[in-house]
Formats: structure tokens, sequence, C-alpha cells
């Protein structure tokens, strides 16, 4: 009998709690919130913003252009929160035609971090006793070393052209070029002219 009248008190006992929840969802008033959210600014849109309300884990996320849209409770509490900005509290009114607007201001969430000086030195004494410990080589043995003949003769041979040497290069295939058009090219051991200099430099130097 005891067990009997347990069961019925349970029984009465849920059906008023769903009856009172009943209540209240028929009490609580449904509403489509739209809004805008921008920068400290007041035009810059900001997309990605969460707007969600914690109580129930319901929400969604600004689009492209800092819109949302959203059915909500009168008397909801939403939170607005992104990454770099000051999180935002909203409570939501009562609507007309079933409907709220709003326009959210999201602050930007300033940050000033100390400075920290990377050093390996602990101390501006350990600083300049290492710089002074320096063993730097001998000015003329480097300057003997740079003007080796060798390391010259490296250098000439795998130097690259400059500007000058570029242009002159450039300029010759030019003259090659037409002169390829236009017949065969001239030798110059085939040029009688540059025999009889040759000749009358040879007698100068046997004079």
């Amino acid at each position: 009998m005891k067990c009997k009248q347990t069961i019925v008190v349970l029984w009465l006992v849920v059906a008023l709690l769903v009856t009172t929840t009943s209540t209240q969802a028929q009490e609580q008033e449904i509403v489509q919130l739209t809004g805008m959210v921008v920068g400290d600014d007041g035009h810059t849109a900001l997309p990605g913003v969460h707007v969600y309300v914690p109580a129930y884990g319901r929400g969604t996320t600004t689009n492209a252009y800092g819109y949302f849209s959203m059915p909500v409770l009168v008397g909801d509490h939403l939170v607005l929160s992104s990454v770099g900005f000051v999180k935002q509290q909203f409570i939501v009114p009562r609507g007309t035609n079933g409907r709220v607007k709003a326009m959210f201001t999201m602050q930007t969430d300033t940050l000033y971090l100390e400075n920290i000086d990377i050093t390996p030195f602990l101390s501006e004494k350990m600083f300049k006793e290492a710089i002074l410990a320096i063993n730097l080589p001998d000015e003329g043995e480097m300057l003997g070393n740079r003007l080796d003949g060798n390391a010259i003769s490296a250098l000439v041979r795998t130097m690259p052209y400059d500007a000058s040497l570029n242009a002159t290069y450039y300029f010759n295939q030019q003259l090659y070029y037409l002169q390829d058009n236009y017949g065969p090219r001239s030798n110059p051991f085939l040029n009688p002219f540059n025999w009889s200099k040759f000749f009358k430099s040879m007698n100068k130097k046997k004079k």
C-alpha cells in the first residue's frame, strides 16, 4: 500500500514540474534577434564574433559583414566574444512584432607587456669584459690574406660581369648579329691592312 502511495506522489511531483515548466515556457516570449557587430571606430564590421547564450549553450557567429541573426527568449543573457576584444554582455529585451534589432561595438582588448632584454650576459660589466677579451687578428695579416695572388686570381675567375661589361657584351652581340645578316663574318687574318700594320710594327721593334 505504501509503495503505491509513493508512486502516486512521484507522479504528482513530475506532473507538477512539467506543468510549471510548460507554463514558464509559454510566458517567455521568443524573438528573432538580429544585429551588427563593429569595432571601436563604429563602422568596421567584425566577422567571426561569437554570440551565444551560456545558460543554454546555443549561439551563432557573425558573417563576413559583422551580421548575425538567431532566435532567443526575452530576458536571455547573451555574451559576445572575439579574440582581441573585450567580452560584451547583453540582456534580450522585449521586441516589436517578435523582432529585436541591435548594434554592438566591441572594444579592443589591449595588453601591454613589460620590456624584456634578451642577452647572454648577466650584467653590463660582463658584456664589456667579453668585448675586451676578443682576440682580433693583426690588421697587416688580414690585408696580406686578402691581397694574396691566389685569392685575387680566384676572385677574377669567379667575379661576374658588372654593368659596363654587360653593356659591352650586349653591343658586341648586336654588331655580330648585323654582320651575319649582311654577309659572312670577316676573318682578320685575311685582311691585308692588318698584315701591313703587323710588318710595320716588327720593323719598328728592330730599329
